[in-house]
This record gives structure tokens, C-alpha cells and sequence, in this order.
């Protein structure tokens, strides 16, 4: 021992007689000794060298007894002791593999075993009960942290200390003698502790405790049955005598089968030599037959691998290990757990459960703590059955609910078992103790069916009509025999499955037989392979179609008075603010969607989505206005119904082309319900894989209770009787297990086995004399067609499959054949089926007519080619052909579609792909999807002009009408911009960070003169001003941040909130692209992330107020085209002062409007040259006269202004945009003020 660890384990005191003498520093010792355990290694050696030096026994254990009134060191001798008593597994994880760690695992157990020999003693826990039932009498506002500690160490050095597993070794005992954890036992019951455990387990205060108390009875329990309790103390009964007498009887018979054996195999005459034989008709090596050279009466047991070494079974091969065997304890032991069992029954079972049930679901237990759950249900109930039946006692487990609690943990156990192989031993006991419990559970509701009480009877019904009902409990079974696996499920394991089998078929039987019709759920997983979105097909829409659909939608609509469901409008949503489409495509998808609604005769959902997109479209009526009548809603939904609406094909974008190139498996559960048959359950069983796991317990009959050889008979009985699968047994293995079974010397304990074996064996050689191939399928597990075949004849299924050929009818096809084997068709038979007179052949049918009439020589050549291609490799020549077209169309909208036409040899989209992409002609698959198709306007609104170009290119082709242009040019700016690439991404940031400033003409302002003007009308000036400035200040801010999301539109006052309560002002809002609430969580409108600051500019302009109603578009564009030059040049004057440089991109931009503004000048001087005596020349030099004496006025009223626009956050530019706006004489067309001061400077350039 360690010099530190030995005095500090002498200062503890000492050891004289029976009396021990502490030493004055013993409590901090203890203390000492605790904190050595807390640094100790991995080798665990502090807590060994504690064991050597018997520091329990000798210190520790005689402290508490002599001086237990010390609080402070038996709080500490207990919290030390709770240290060293805890398990060997806790403290190094696991068994170790290593053979040193090994060592240390053993010499822990060892000591821990030590320890629990000098606990099994009255005194020890005489202590303990006295301080625990002191702790237990103080109420919870007495009670101290220290208390609460105090009571949890006594209960876990209590576990702990049962916990320590029995040495094999030292304990050998045989049945009825006390060993070490029999004398624990009696020691707790003598102390009164097992009256606090009672207590703990029904107490209400002390539910904290409960799944230590749990623990504790497990423990109590682990060597126990609950039958040899029950029987405890009684006299057997008639039915354990006559199974004693049986196995009695058996084991006679065996030993006279074995003396009478002996005595035939000794010769009547003493001889030295055994004697030698020739075995006539078995090969020896050579082609001599064998000599044997031993006695003749063991010649039976001779086989060709006699000497041969044993072949060694892999590891994880070999069959799971058994648990070790119960045993019998003392009779005074299991008197004391029968009546601690009944007490713990009537007063402690039901609660204790439900808490602990309690804190399972909830997790506020330790991993793995449902094993003791499922252990208590299993013992207890098996005892309540054995001991009187009382459902009362148990009626906390014997619910639906834990039918499928335990089903839930045997599912998890399972798949555990599966993934975690190293601990799958753990695993694999869990699943047993899960299996027990849904046995028992079984049992009990077997149980109650007998009982007297009809309200238990009724019970029982209930329950096992749910678990009939549902497919989760009625199938359990088949899957834990289907994936039953010998080598990591031990034999007790299939024991109890087959039993556990065999009554719930007993009960299903029992349960159908009273009843008719009797339905039962179904589930059915559908799988399927998605090749990408295939377009729906279209509804019929002819007129007479039409007129029926518009008949059933008007009557259903009448019918129902026009009124709909609060939940059907709740769920149409018309718009879709996070969709990419525009706002103004999204109202003609919203009225196809009314279309097909009305095509596919949902006239509610029609009617609920015609009134939500008029909320969302109110302007212009489209969808009817705010105030229509039922009957012109009526009218309105039969024009969409006959309307011709165009309907956009569905866009080709990245997810479609990935799509493409890669398959999707998805999987549907369908649940529907089913008339349940027994004998169609009772197929399911009838499989290789459910059979051979009770042909594999049948092994081992002689060790098999009588109950479950039953349960094996009872089966095999189903499948060979009522089945009349008997061929399915017909296997090798199974014959030599019936010979085994017929020899045996005890055959007549067995007389349902051996009934059974002869018939099955009869069966078999009456078949065998019809079909002579039945003993080569002796080799075989069968399934259902093989027995089918091996019972009804060969080929019996290709008889009904393939109907029979006339001498005409195979004439026509050779004659066909011989004409069409050289045509250059792939497909030979699809090309043979059409022209065969009889149009019911299949091409299955053909296929196997050809194969035998010998025209081709196997199905293989006539296989049907794939779509796509078989190609495999690529050659040097179509490698060098795909680079060269890649190249060719590595610049067209769809690259990979050229590529798949252009290609010599055909091969797939996929393989394509992946050839481009190992060559490195394109670093990712996105490269090749498909490019969206680009506008001509679009394609050539990215070119930059020169001034020269520009004054060179000729006007006459020009369109007349000029706001046409405006709004194609609008449009393709736009489309030209959603089309830029990711790898311009950087420069086309850098663009727009240099045009955030300037309103762009790709964003002209919306059209709301009438309604801004309407509003004033209204008295809503105010309101109007407060929706400018919030307009400007975002702009301001997403010109700033440089980043943008949607801003809340907050009105402050009340004239703010009633003009928001305003129809016209919210369709104000729509107009300029705001959008209302999404849902119930937002409140006010809200300024989208999508809306550009100069876009908001430009709303914001337009609502600048005007002094009286704006008139025709013809006066607007004269009074523009006379008056709009002066006022453009002065702004434009004042920006080139402030040295501003717009971009190529703008400077394009505005000679194109400059060529626009020539041509509209050229037209109205057209019209009015009779009565003007300028020429267009003298005209421009007139007005840029007045222009420049105005120019210096204008811009210092310009200025003055600005100072007051700043303080509401605009900018210069757009101050001066509503300057000219505030104009009666200011150009009304809809191009934005940049592009006016870039015509007008261009102006200046040429007069000058």
C-alpha cells in the first residue's frame, strides 16, 4: 500500500476485540481518503489497495455501528463507503479487452464481493434502518439538504452493495441453502429496511426516491421466479407432481435404453480383436470399398470425419451465451419476498409504476433505466397470476399504453442491435426483458377473459380488440421471428418468442371465431421512382363540356347561397409575396387558378379565390368591384370559365435540369382498413424464415419443457394441416431431427412430437412415389411456389402463362421472322406483334415461341433495347467530337440540348454531363442548364454608343409611337438586368453602386395621377406628404446601407391611421408596390426588400401634389415638347455644376431617349407649321435663349429650396424633379429627369 494511503488509513483508529477506538483526526481521514479516490488513475489502484487493506471490514463498517451518533463522520464513512461499493463497470466503462486492465476489473470485483460478505450482517443494517427511518419522519419544511443527501447515499450504498455479483467459485451452493445475497436478503428484512423500502415506494412526499426504489426490489429480486415464490410455503399440487413424475419417468426409460444398449453391443465370446469388415458399397479414398476395423455393433455411428480435427466456428458464429441459471433460494428467504411481494401488490405496485412511467416519458431519468420498468412489470404481474388473479393490483400496467410503450422500446432495441455491434449482447438482453414484459401482458389479458367479473371481461375485450385492431401489435411477432439471429439472441430468447407466438395466436383464433366481419387496420407503403415533374393533362374543354361544368358550378353555388367556409377563405391566398414572378403575372396566374378551379367543378374554391385576388387587384375591376352583387359574380366567374387565358409553361430553372439528371425514391403510407381473416394471417407464417427458427428450438426437445415442444407442435400442426404446406417441412435436417426424435429411448414423453414426425414422414414417401425429384428437394428450404410446384407438377405456372401455339399460328411467325431478321429495326418484336393475326400475344409470348421454335438461340437476343444507349467507354474520336461541339455551343442558351442532338452516338443526359465534367470542359453542373431566352431588346440594350455612332444612325426607322418604345425599352431594361450572370456578379454591384443615386429610366414612376389627385379631393393632402417622405427616407437609407429588407409602414396620428382604413389610398399603395399584412402576426403595410431605392424615388415623385386635374395626353405631350427643354436644360446646368459623371450604360440610355425626343419635336412642329413662321432651327434657338435668361433665376430659387428639402431627408436631384413637376408647363411624360438633362446637354453640345 502507498506510504500516504497507509497512514492515512492507521490515523482512522483501530480494531480491539469487538470494540474500535477512533482516532482524534478519523474525520479528516475519511475526508483524505475521499479525495484519493477522486484523483485515482485508470487502474483504479487507490480504490484496489483500499480492498487489500480490507478498509470496510476493519474501519469503516465498525465506525458506523460504535459511532453512528457522530453525524459528521457517518455522513462522511457513508459517502466514502458509496465511493468504494460502486460497480466494477461503472469504474472502468466497460470489461476491458486488455488482459492487464483485465486483471484490475477482476481484483475490483473481487474486493467488491469482500465487501458484500461483511455487509450481509443485522448490525450494519440496523444503522442504517434506524438513520434512514429518523431522516423519513421529519416533514419537508424540517428536512435540510444534508437530509435529502444523507437518504439518497443510503439508498445507493443499499444498491450498490446488492448490485455485487456472486462468485462462482467460492459460492458453490445447491438449491434451498442460504448463500451471500440470501443472508443480505434476511439481513434487510430482520432490520426493518424492507419496511422503508414499502414505505418510500406508497408514500406521496417521497416520490423523489422511486426509481431508487425500484432498483433496490429488482436487486432484491435477482435470483427469484415468480413461480417458485408463489409455490412457496404451499404443498405441490396434483399437476407439479405429475410433471415431476414425467421427467422421472423420461430420465428411467434413457437409462435402460442405455444399459440394454451396453448389453447387445457385448460379444458373447472374450476377444482381444475387435474384428474386421469390408462395408460394401461405401468408398473408401480409392475406389475400394471401406474396411472397418472396430466392433461391429458401433459401426452405426461411423463416418468419414472420425479423427479429423474439430473445424474451429468463428466467433461471430458461434451461438449467443445463456444468462446463468436461476436459483433456489432458502425457504425462510423466499417466505420473507413472497410476503413482501404481496404486501408490495396491494399497496405500493400501481403508484410506484405510474411515477416511474412518469419520469421515463420525461426523461428525468438515467440511460437505460427502463430495463428495471420493464423487469417490475414482468415479475410482478406473473406473480399476481400465480397468486390469485386481482386485475386491480395491476390495472396501472394493463392498458393500451403499455402495449405500446413496450412495443416502441422492442422496436428500439432492435435497430440498436443492429448498429451498435460491440455492445449488441447488452442490446440483446434488453430486447428480452422487453419481449417478457409483452408476454406477460399477453398472460394477463388471458387472464382476466377467465375472471368472474364481467366489467374484467369487458376490459379485456377492449384491449384486445386495440391490439388486434392496430398492425403494429399484430404483426410484432412475425418480424422478431423473421429477424430472429442465433448467434446474438440467445436460446431462452426464441423460447419465449414461440410461446409468446403461440398465445397470441391462440387468443386471435379465440377472439374470431365469436365474430363476423371483424375489420382490422392495413397500411401499405407505396415506393416510387420520380423522373422529374410530368406535366398534369388538361381538362377537357369543349363547348358541351363547358356548358355541363358551368351548369354543376351554378347549381352548387345557389345551393349554397354564395356563402363560404371560414377555413376555405382562411386558405386562398391569390398572391405570393416571396415569389420571384412579377406582381402584375401573378393576377393572370390568379385567374387561371379560378379557371381550374371551375374546370375541376370546385365551386367553392373558385368563388373564395375570385373574391381574395379582388381584394389584392382591386384597381380596374378585373376581378369584379368591391360592392358586386352574387348574380354579377355569377356572370363574371362563366366569362373565366369560358375565357381563353393564357397559361405559361412551366419554367425551366435549375431544380427542373437537376431533376433531370438524378432519380428521387419516395415513399406514401396509405392506411386504410380490412376484413381479417385468420387462416390469410396464418399464411404469413408459412415462409423459410419463420420456420426455421422453431425447427432450430425443436433441437433441443429433450431439454424443452413440455409447454414449449407443445407450442413448436402446435405450429408446424398449422402449417402441415390446416395449410396443407406439409412440403414446406420436407428438409434434410428436419428428417434426421424426426429419426432423432422417433429413436429416442423416451419417445413416450414425447407422443405429440412423435405423432407428428410420422405423419409428416408419411406424407412425404407417399408424395415421393409420384414425383421422383423429392428427394433432391430434401436438399432445400422451400417457399410457397416451390411447394406448389414439388406437390402439383412442374411448370404448372408456365402452362397457364404461356397459351399453346396452333401449327398455322407458328408458321405465320417463322415466316414473319424469316422476312423481318435482316430489316435494320432494333426491336424485331415489336415490330412482329402488330402483324400477327392473333392480337393477344404478348411480347412475352412471342419471345419464348421463338426460343422454341430455335429461330434465335436465348431470350437475350431479342432483349429489349434501352432507351438512351448501352455505351459504356468513351473512344479518343467521340471525345475529341464532344470538345468540339462544347465549344461550338458553349455560348447558346441550351448547351447541353445542342450537345445530345449533335452527338454521333447517343447516350443519356447524365452520362453526358459526367464526361463534361472529368475533361474539364465545365467545373459544375449548372454550367449546362438551360439559359432563359433573352428579348431582342434585351440583347442590344447592354450596348454602349458613341456619340458619333449615335449622330450617325439614322431616325428614320424609328417606331411613331414613342411611349411604346418607352415602355419596350422599360421591359428589356429589366430583363436584361434579372439576366446577369454570377460571374459579373462584382461588376455589376460596382454599376449599381454608381446609379443607386440617379432614378433609372428602367423604373419609371407608376402611373397614380388620378388617384393622388382624387385623394386631395378627399382632403388627404397630409397623408400624402407623410407616404412621400417615407419613401424618400428608405430610399435614402438602402442608398446608404447598401442592403435592404421590408420596412413596416408606421402612421403616426390619427389622420395617417383613418387614411389608411381608406380604400383609395390602399389601392394608392398596390399601385406603387406596397404590400398589406401576410398574416395575423403583422400589422401595418410594409415598403418590400425587393423595391429599388431609385425605384422608390420615382413613387415617391409621383406623388407630388398638382393644383388642378390633369388633362389628355395630347396636351400633356404638347406642353412637354414646348415647354419641357428650358426646365431640363437649367437642372441639367446645376448637376454638370456639381461635376457629377453618369456611366457608359446611362450615357447610351440617353441618346437613345435624345433620338426619341427629336423624332416627338419633329411630329409636333409637323403639326403646327401652318401656323408658325419659325423654321425647327430658329425654334431651338429661341428657346435656348429663354432658357439661359431664366436659367439664373430658376437656379437660385433651386437652391432655396434645397436647405428645406434636406431637413425631410431628399436629395438635391429629386428636389429638383419636384420642382419641374410642381410646374403646370413641366413635361408630363414618363422619362425619368436624368435621361431629360442628358438630352438636353447633348442639345447644348450641337447648338454650340
Amino acid at each position: 500500500m502507498n506510504c500516504e494511503l497507509l497512514a492515512t488509513c492507521s490515523a482512522l483508529g483501530y480494531l480491539e476485540g469487538d470494540a474500535y477506538h477512533k482516532e482524534a483526526d478519523c474525520l479528516e481521514s475519511v475526508k483524505d481518503l475521499i479525495r484519493f479516490l477522486r484523483h485515482e488513475d485508470d487502474t483504479r489502484d487507490v480504490r484496489q489497495q483500499l480492498g487489500a487493506g480490507q478498509i470496510v471490514q476493519n474501519d469503516l463498517l465498525p465506525i458506523i455501528i460504535q459511532h453512528g451518533q457522530d453525524k459528521a463522520l457517518f455522513d462522511a464513512c457513508i459517502r466514502l463507503m458509496v465511493n468504494l461499493t460502486q460497480p466494477a463497470m461503472l469504474c472502468f466503462g466497460k470489461v476491458p479487452d486488455d488482459p492487464v486492465f483485465r486483471h484490475h476489473f477482476l481484483q475490483v470485483t473481487s474486493h467488491l464481493q469482500a465487501y458484500k460478505e461483511a455487509f450481509a450482517g443485522e448490525a450494519v443494517f440496523g444503522i442504517l434502518s434506524e438513520t434512514l427511518y429518523t431522516l423519513l419522519q421529519l416533514d419537508w419544511e424540517q428536512r435540510q439538504e444534508e437530509d435529502n443527501l444523507l437518504i439518497e447515499r443510503i439508498l445507493l450504498l443499499v444498491r450498490n452493495v446488492l448490485h455485487v455479483p456472486a462468485d462462482p467459485c467460492e459460492e458453490k451452493k445447491v438449491d434451498d441453502d442460504a448463500s451471500i445475497h440470501d443472508r443480505l436478503l434476511w439481513a434487510i428484512h430482520m432490520s426493518g429496511f424492507d419496511d422503508l423500502i414499502k414505505f418510500l415506494a406508497s408514500s406521496q412526499s417521497e416520490q423523489q426516491w422511486s426509481m431508487h426504489v425500484l432498483e433496490i426490489i429488482s436487486l432484491m429480486f435477482r435470483d427469484q421466479t415468480p413461480e417458485g415464490l408463489v409455490s412457496a410455503g404451499h404443498a405441490r399440487s396434483a399437476e407439479e407432481k405429475h410433471r415431476d413424475s414425467q421427467e422421472l419417468e423420461a430420465l428411467r426409460q434413457k437409462e435402460l435404453a442405455t444399459k440394454r444398449s451396453r448389453t447387445l453391443q457385448r460379444g458373447t465370446r472374450h476377444s482381444r480383436f475387435g474384428g474386421s469388415y469390408v462395408v460394401e458399397g461405401l468408398k473408401s479414398i480409392g475406389d475400394r470399398d471401406v474396411i472397418y476395423h472396430r466392433n461391429v455393433h458401433h459401426f452405426k455411428n461411423y463416418t468419414h470425419d472420425t479423427g479429423k480435427a474439430v473445424r474451429r466456428v468463428p466467433k461471430r458464429n458461434r451461438q449467443a451465451r445463456e444468462c446463468k441459471d436461476k436459483r433456489r433460494s432458502a425457504l425462510n428467504v423466499r417466505l420473507f419476498l413472497r410476503e413482501f411481494c404481496v404486501d408490495f401488490l396491494e399497496n405500493c405496485y400501481n403508484r410506484l409504476m405510474y411515477l416511474v412511467k412518469e419520469s421515463l416519458i420525461r426523461e428525468q431519468t438515467q440511460q437505460h433505466d427502463e430495463t428495471y420498468y420493464l423487469w417490475a412489470l414482468s415479475f410482478f404481474m406473473a406473480f399476481n397470476r400465480g397468486n390469485g388473479f386481482r386485475a386491480d393490483l395491476v390495472s396501472e400496467t394493463m392498458s393500451i399504453r403499455a402495449f405500446h410503450y413496450i412495443e416502441r422500446n422492442i422496436t428500439n432495441y432492435y435497430e440498436m442491435l443492429l448498429t451498435d455491434r460491440k455492445e449488441a449482447t447488452a442490446w440483446s438482453r434488453r430486447m428480452h426483458l422487453a419481449l417478457k414484459a409483452y408476454q406477460e401482458l399477453l398472460l394477463t389479458v388471458n387472464e382476466m377473459d377467465r375472471s368472474q367479473d364481467g366489467s374484467i371481461r369487458h376490459s379485456s375485450s377492449v384491449i384486445k380488440s386495440n391490439i388486434f385492431y392496430l398492425m403494429e401489435y399484430r404483426e410484432i411477432f412475425l418480424t422478431l421471428l423473421r429477424k430472429y439471429d442465433e448467434t446474438r439472441q440467445p436460446q431462452s430468447y426464441l423460447k419465449d418468442l414461440v410461446e409468446s407466438t403461440h398465445l397470441f395466436l391462440r387468443m386471435l383464433e379465440r377472439f374470431c371465431k365469436g365474430r363476423r366481419g371483424l375489420m382490422v387496420q392495413k397500411r401499405k407503403v407505396r415506393r416510387k421512382r420520380s423522373h422529374g415533374k410530368k406535366t398534369p393533362s388538361a381538362p377537357e374543354t369543349s363547348p358541351e363540356a363547358l356548358v355541363e361544368t358551368w351548369n354543376i358550378v351554378e347549381e352548387e353555388l345557389r345551393t349554397s347561397g354564395f356563402q363560404l367556409s371560414e377555413s376555405l377563405t382562411e386558405n386562398c391566398v391569390p398572391f405570393d409575396a416571396a415569389s420571384e414572378t412579377p406582381f402584375e403575372e401573378q393576377k393572370t396566374e390568379a385567374m387561371v387558378r379560378v379557371q381550374d378551379a371551375l374546370l375541376g367543378r370546385l365551386a367553392p374554391e373558385a368563388l373564395a379565390l375570385l373574391r381574395a385576388a379582388r381584394e389584392v387587384w382591386p384597381e380596374g375591376d378585373v376581378f369584379g368591384s368591391a360592392d358586386v352583387e352574387p348574380e354579377e359574380e355569377l356572370e363574371l366567374l362563366k366569362q373565366i370559365l369560358h375565357a381563353n387565358l393564357p397559361r405559361s409553361s412551366p419554367p425551366e430553372e435549375e431544380e427542373d435540369d437537376a431533376a433531370e439528371l438524378e432519380e428521387e425514391e419516395l415513399e406514401s403510407i396509405q392506411i386504410s382498413e380490412k376484413e381479417f381473416n385468420f387462416l390469410d394471417f396464418i399464411k404469413r407464417f408459412s415462409s423459410p424464415g419463420i420456420v426455421r427458427p422453431y425447427l432450430l428450438l425443436l433441437k433441443s426437445y429433450s431439454k424443452n419443457s413440455p409447454h414449449t415442444n407443445h407450442c413448436i407442435a402446435r405450429m408446424l400442426h398449422r402449417l402441415a394441416v390446416d395449410l396443407k404446406m406439409d412440403a414446406q417441412i420436407f428438409q434434410l435436417s428436419v428428417f434426421n431431427l424426426f429419426n432423432k426424435i422417433l429413436s429416442d429411448p423416451a419417445a413416450a414423453a414425447y407422443k405429440e412430437l412423435v405423432t407428428f414426425a410420422k405423419f409428416v414422414l408419411n406424407r412425404f414417401f407417399s408424395l415421393a412415389a409420384q414425383n421422383n425429384k423429392a428427394y433432391v428437394e430434401l436438399l432445400f428450404w422451400k417457399n410457397v411456389g416451390a411447394v406448389r410446384e414439388m406437390t402439383e407438377g412442374y411448370g404448372i405456372d408456365r402452362e397457364e402463362t404461356n397459351p399453346t401455339w396452333t401449327e398455322m399460328e407458328e408458321e405465320e411467325l417463322r415466316n414473319l421472322y424469316e422476312e423481318h431478321r435482316h430489316s435494320e429495326d432494333p426491336d424485331i418484336v415489336e415490330t412482329l406483334l402488330p402483324l400477327l393475326s392473333n392480337s393477344n400475344r404478348t411480347r412475352r409470348h412471342v419471345v419464348m415461341q421463338l426460343v422454341h421454335m430455335g429461330l434465335v438461340e436465348n431470350t437475350k437476343a431479342l432483349k429489349k433495347p434501352k432507351k438512351g444507349t448501352q455505351i459504356v467507354l468513351w473512344t479518343e474520336e467521340q471525345e475529341e467530337e464532344l470538345q468540339m461541339l462544347y465549344e461550338e455551343y458553349k455560348d447558346s442558351d441550351d448547351v447541353l440540348g445542342n450537345l445530345l442532338k449533335k452527338l454521333t452516338a447517343k447516350r443519356s443526359r447524365a452520362r453526358v454531363v459526367d464526361k463534361l465534367l472529368s475533361m474539364g470542359l465545365v467545373s459544375e453542373r449548372r454550367q449546362l442548364y438551360k439559359k432563359r431566352s433573352r428579348g431582342a431588346h434585351g440583347k442590344s440594350s447592354g450596348k454602349a454608343w458613341t456619340e458619333e455612332e449615335f449622330f450617325e444612325e439614322p431616325t428614320q426607322g424609328l417606331p411613331d409611337d414613342c411611349s411604346d418604345m418607352d415602355e419596350e425599352e422599360d421591359e428589356s431594361g429589366k430583363e436584361s438586368e434579372e439576366e446577369k450572370d454570377e460571374a459579373q456578379d462584382n461588376e455589376t454591384r460596382h454599376v449599381k453602386r454608381r446609379r443607386r443615386g440617379l432614378p433609372s429610366t428602367e423604373e419609371g414612376a407608376p402611373d397614380v395621377g388620378n388617384t393622388v389627385y382624387a385623394l386631395q379631393q378627399q382632403g388627404l393632402s397630409g397623408p400624402l406628404l407623410w407616404l412621400q417622405k417615407s419613401l424618400y427616407k428608405t430610399a435614402k437609407y438602402r442608398d446608404d446601407d447598401g442592403c435592404s429588407q421590408d420596412v413596416p409602414l408606421v402612421p403616426f396620428g390619427e389622420a395617417n391611421e383613418d387614411a389608411m382604413e381608406n380604400k383609395t389610398f390602399r389601392r394608392l399603395l398596390r399601385k406603387l408596390g406596397l404590400r398589406p399584412p401576410a398574416n395575423e402576426q403583422e400589422t401595418f403595410w410594409r415598403i418590400p426588400a425587393e423595391i429599388s431605392d431609385s425605384r422608390l424615388k420615382s413613387a415617391a415623385a409621383a406623388l407630388s401634389p398638382r393644383e388642378e386635374e390633369p388633362k389628355g395626353d395630347e396636351e400633356q405631350e404638347g406642353s412637354s415638347s414646348l415647354t419641357g427643354g428650358s426646365q431640363v436644360e437649367e437642372v441639367e446646368v446645376e448637376k454638370e455644376e456639381q461635376g457629377g459623371e453618369a456611366s457608359g450604360e446611362h450615357r447610351a440610355q440617353a441618346l437613345r431617349a435624345l433620338q426619341l425626343n427629336r423624332q416627338r419635336k419633329r411630329r409636333t412642329l409637323e403639326l403646327t407649321a401652318p401656323v408658325s413662321d419659325f423654321t425647327p432651327s430658329e425654334e431651338t434657338e429661341n428657346i435656348l435663349e429663354r432658357s439661359r435668361e431664366k436659367g439664373s433665376n430658376k437656379r437660385s430659387r433651386l437652391l432655396e429650396d434645397e436647405d428645406k428639402r434636406e431637413e425631410n431627408g431628399n436629395d438635391s436631384a429629386m428636389a429638383t424633379a419636384m420642382e419641374t413637376n410642381d410646374d403646370p408647363d413641366s413635361d408630363r411624360e414618363d422619362i425619368s429627369a436624368p435621361v431629360k438633362r442628358r438630352r438636353k446637354l447633348v442639345l447644348i453640345d450641337d447648338e454650340d
